[in-house]
């Protein structure tokens, strides 16, 4: 049975990194939430569901996959935002022919619909798929882990870098390279891709977790890195970098200082000395020297966030900063405790900036502008040309389809 990865009402609770990918597209361990419903259904065809601006990307990156169109058959919808079990086939196995919804903890995480139904309820022209399209057929209770916010899938990420190591190496072999120098600790845990380089001095500690090194990635002299770890293809970690546990890092990465349970997305820099922790950051993104965030309060409480125009309590001790794609920082930047910086946006100034920054947002603590969109693009197509991307039509289209999305955000702060 081909399958249906959907994104349902409570997107918006992953702002900002929502604004410039599905949320399936969002990672936990090495892998986007997506890879890992589809390594559980390596057979089946796959249609995407997303909205509308935002099709275009996911097309060119999911050439084998259909998006937002359906065949005359009969699917099964899986929700994007679970964090797939091993086992995820055969607890949604169902009759042949019969209709029915998958409920875990009172959230819809998958449910079988019939061609028919798929017709008469225009779900290809639905973008985001709600729990009313699913009313009124039969339920079964199952237990499948979800996020509803960013830091859920922050805590998750160490099990979860676990857990695709696992999968990834069966079929894998670590590359026959003497490293001089560098100290392997619990080496068999330890998986380093083609033309890495180690500089001498390193520590790779898999004592506490597995660490997978993609390919070409290079690890410059006395950087200490202690599993789960996951660096991606072409990233540097940066001399004397302390690298904790449960750090996922993205392709073409720059990453120095201190790092701890933390997901950044590719083409993102954190190169200088500076801690972050508990936080997840988006792609694009310029971390400017001794940035820093709090993710721990005085009083040890639980960490208030503003999600989606409401303050949610988090319920954890522990959270960081959640930063959008294209946004930068100053030197000596400092983020308070459950910070949000939205999409494209430059902080500097003294002392903290306000632990809510909207998209497009330009200043800090002591004022703050409106980044025009020009200036945002003209900036975006140089850091692409960095790297040796181009900027297209539909990325400039897609800033300017964001910068419209949270006009109103900016608005109700007077700027």
């Amino acid at each position: 049975m081909p399958i249906c990865i959907f994104e349902d009402e409570q997107y918006l609770n992953f702002e900002p990194l929502i604004y410039s990918r599905p949320v399936f597209d969002l990672v936990c361990g090495m892998t986007t939430l997506k890879e890992k419903i589809m390594r559980a259904f390596p057979k089946e065809k796959v249609v995407l569901k997303c909205r509308k601006y935002l099709e275009t990307f996911v097309r060119e990156e999911n050439p084998k996959c259909k998006v937002n169109q359906f065949d005359d058959d009969d699917y099964l919808f899986i929700n994007g935002r679970i964090i797939t079990p091993s086992n995820l086939k055969n607890i949604l196995s169902v009759k042949s022919n019969e209709e029915k919804v998958f409920i875990s903890r009172g959230i819809i995480v998958a449910a079988r619909i019939s061609a028919k139904r798929i017709k008469d309820l225009s779900l290809d022209k639905i973008e985001i798929i709600n729990a009313e399209a699913f009313k009124n057929l039969p339920t079964d209770e199952v237990e499948i882990n979800f996020a509803s916010y960013l830091w859920d899938l922050v805590y998750q990420n160490g099990k979860e870098i676990q857990n695709d190591f696992k999968s990834y190496t069966k079929s894998k072999s670590s590359a026959k390279k003497n490293y001089p120098g560098v100290n392997f600790v619990n080496k068999k845990n330890i998986f380093v891709g083609k033309d890495v380089e180690i500089k001498p001095g390193v520590v790779l500690d898999a004592s506490t977790g597995p660490i997978f090194i993609e390919k070409n990635v290079t690890i410059f002299p006395n950087a200490v890195i202690q599993g789960p770890c996951f660096i991606g293809e072409s990233s540097k970690i940066k001399s004397c970098a302390t690298i904790y546990p449960n750090v996922s890092i993205g392709k073409v990465c720059k990453i120095g200082g201190e790092v701890e349970d933390t997901i950044i997305h590719p083409y993102s820099n954190k190169q200088h000395s500076g801690f972050l922790g508990h936080s997840y950051l988006g792609s694009w993104i310029n971390l400017g020297a001794d940035t820093n965030n709090s993710d721990l309060q005085n009083n040890y409480g639980s960490i208030t966030v503003q999600v989606n125009g409401k303050r949610i309590n988090s319920g954890k001790q522990f959270v960081g900063l959640m930063m959008g794609d294209h946004s930068k920082t100053a030197i000596n930047t400092m983020f308070n405790t459950g910070t949000v910086v939205g999409f494209s946006s430059n902080v500097f100034g003294a002392g903290f900036p306000p632990k809510y920054f909207p998209s497009f947002g330009w200043g800090g603590n002591e004022s703050m502008l409106e980044y025009k969109l020009a200036k945002a693009v003209e900036t975006a197509k140089v850091v692409f040309a960095r790297r040796n991307r181009e900027f297209k039509k539909e990325d400039e289209e897609m800033f300017e389809v964001v910068f419209n999305l949270t006009k109103e955000d900016r608005s109700k702060r007077g700027y």
